[in-house]
Order: C-alpha cells, then structure tokens, then sequence
C-alpha cells in the first residue's frame, strides 16, 4: 500500500459523557491520544468502546464533553451542554482526515465494490477516485471481484471493502471496531501487516478488540472500560497483556 501524505494528528476525549435517557454509555471519559500511537480498547459488551470510538469519528455526538484533534486545526466538537449545538461537522472540515470501520460492515449490497468506493470517494473530494479505488481493491485482494455486486459476497468480504472505504482519504487517525470481524487467517494477516505499516509511517489508531491476537500485537497502548468509564491504562502502567486478556474482554 502505497502511504499518503498526511499531517500527523493525535485525538483529545475531555470529559465525556454519553447518556441515552438515564442510561449512561461513557461517564466523563478523559483520554489524550498522541499522533502515531496505536491504541487496543477491550471490555466487555456495553462497556462503551463503540460508543467511544464513533464519537471520535464524529458520527455521534456525546452528551458533554468535547473531542479535538491535537496536530489539526484545533476545532472540536462540543457536547449537548456546551451551549449552542453545531451541525456534526464532516472530518476534512475538522483538519483531520478520519478512517472508521465499523462493526457492521455498512456497504452498499446493490452496488458492486468499486462503484462502494468510488462513491465515498467523489463524496469526499479524492483526487482521481478511480485510480484510488482500483489501487485500494488490488491491495485488500478483490480486484478481480471489483464489478461484483457486493450482495454476492461472504462477510470476511464486506469486511474488506469497508476496511478499504475507510483508507481511502489515507486518513491520519483510524478508528477501527472490532476490524478482523468475519475475516479469514489469510485476512487477519493481510489486515496486520496494514496497520502495521500506517503505525510505523505515524498514522494514530485507535481500535476496539476482543483479547490478544495478530491485530492486538500491534498495539503500543492498551485501554480497558468498564461501565463507561476508563478502568485501566497501559499508560498508567497497568499491564497490557492483563488488559487485553481480561475476562469477558
């Protein structure tokens, strides 16, 4: 995979908050993600890894708190009480390009894969999507499945086009749930040697993952939450391997 340039970013989680009626999903999340740091969420179902992970994408917006991009341009996205409510602004806006899979694939059945990535691609302003698009398609092994209809493909599959809509902006942070969901061996390691290549070129990734495995190797922190709230942090000298191991993780 041929490594874009890119600004390095990291991504700043201040006092956090996500609430569903009484039900909180994070309660005041603080968390400081350098540039180029490759960060393994794990926890239990609900724990709010996923909540946490597409409030940084900008998809959802949290109930207080706010998420800036150290190494951007400085905006943020501010929470319910932070007074007036901004429209959730598009990433490139934010001066931080974003990648985000997420644990539903999100594809497009009734269109085939390169038309799936052509169509984000125009969307978000990529100079020459075709070239992009088929360079993308070759490098995660379904270029000759390219004109295929995406409704005709197994899971580990979708999974693979997802995964190359989200590099298509060759994003400085990615943000990645549960990334080997449906994938073969063969997938994992071609996934692996991916992230591998974004970490060590300084791209910030922040990943939800259940246990130790190829993809959890990579990880220069590890984050465990519980209940909405930060339990253990490698960077607090908790051990990564209890981390990521923990029961029910």
């Amino acid at each position: 995979m041929t490594v874009q340039a890119f600004a390095p970013t990291g991504i700043r989680f201040e006092n956090i908050e996500k609430r569903y009626g009484g039900l909180y999903a994070l309660r005041r999340v603080s968390l400081e993600v350098a540039p180029g740091e490759c960060v393994a969420f794990a926890g239990r179902n609900g724990s709010g890894k996923t909540t946490l992970l597409r409030i940084g994408a900008q998809l959802v917006r949290p109930s207080g708190g706010s998420v800036s991009f150290p190494g951007a341009n400085g905006d943020e996205l501010r929470g319910e009480d932070g007074g007036v409510k901004p429209p959730l602004q598009r990433p490139d806006a934010m001066g931080a390009p974003l990648g985000f899979v997420a644990h539903a694939t999100m594809v497009y059945d009734e269109l085939t894969a390169e038309e799936n990535l052509l169509l984000f691609a125009k969307l978000q302003g990529i100079a020459e999507p075709g070239a992009r698009a088929a360079a993308l398609l070759e490098e995660v092994g379904l270029s000759e499945r390219r004109g295929s209809l995406v409704r005709t493909f197994s899971r580990g599959m979708r999974q693979r086009v997802a995964i190359a809509r989200a590099l298509l902006s060759g994003p400085s942070v990615l943000l990645l749930d549960e990334p080997a969901t449906g994938l073969d061996p063969e997938g994992i390691t071609w996934l692996a040697s991916t992230l591998r290549r974004m970490r060590d070129a300084g791209r910030t990734i922040l990943m939800s993952l259940h246990g130790e495995s190829e993809i959890s190797a990579l990880a220069t922190r590890a984050i465990r939450l519980d209940a909405g709230s930060v339990a253990a942090d490698t960077r607090a000298r908790s051990d990564m391997r209890a981390i990521l191991t923990f029961a029910g993780a």
